[in-house]
């Protein structure tokens, strides 16, 4: 019998060394992962040559497997993600999962099950933490207003900054802090960035059920095998 493919998009580089072993834990054994990035073959400069934001843009961060950060152009990078989902989807990859939380529009799959996250994350919390109020760890301070206009007639939402991809806990610590301050219910860490040793860190210094939004994801994608 031949094994199910699981595909995963990423934005920035594949592999993802990060994101890829949560997946792994919850579907490994019963389906191939296989990988492809936004980014892929790509230096730094290259990458922010061709992706850069500009004034206006949607404002989206990843990694390359070099472990250096590269803020994009959610308009700019939008053309080559659906171009990588094509690919996953001619090597059998079923379904496939874009790691990003950011919100796309117009992202298709000829046959196989496209999953994006956003839909997932917002529709999944929004039922659980009704007549709540959430805190939201994002990567970049600029993602604020967007994400209020995609929670906000969801949930009682608030935000606080701490990128993944810093070296050190300062930026999580003062995020965990800042939202236990306005005593919100539960935090969601609202990037695929983000692994269960910065969830254990928020958890820590905020004395607060702390969501991963990857794990959230990865449990659920896995009720398909």
């Amino acid at each position: 019998m031949t094994m199910k493919k699981l595909g995963l998009v990423t934005i920035g580089q594949a592999p993802r060394m990060d994101v890829g072993p949560i997946f792994q834990k919850y579907v490994g054994g019963r389906a191939e992962i296989m990988q492809a990035g936004v980014l892929d073959g790509m230096t730094k400069a290259e990458a922010e040559a061709a992706f850069s934001p500009e004034k206006g843009d949607y404002v989206l961060t990843s990694k390359l497997v070099t472990g250096e950060s590269v803020v994009m152009s959610r308009e700019k990078i939008a053309p080559v993600l659906q171009g990588k989902l094509h690919e996953l989807e001619e090597a059998g990859c079923n379904p496939i999962v874009v790691l990003c939380t950011g919100t796309f529009e117009g992202l298709a799959t000829n046959n196989a099950l496209l999953i994006e996250p956003d839909v997932i994350l917002r529709s999944t919390l929004s039922a659980m933490l009704k007549n709540k109020r959430l805190g939201v760890i994002v990567p970049l301070l600029e993602q604020q207003d967007a994400l209020e206009d995609e929670w906000g007639s969801l949930v009682d939402a608030v935000y606080a900054a701490a990128s993944p991809y810093a070296e050190g806990k300062t930026e999580l610590i003062r995020a965990a802090k800042e939202l236990a301050d306005q005593n919100v219910d539960a935090i969601l860490m609202d990037c695929m960035g983000y692994v269960e040793a910065s969830k254990a860190v928020v958890e820590a210094y905020a004395n607060l059920p702390v969501i991963l939004s990857n794990a959230l994801l990865a449990k659920i994608v896995s009720e398909l095998y």
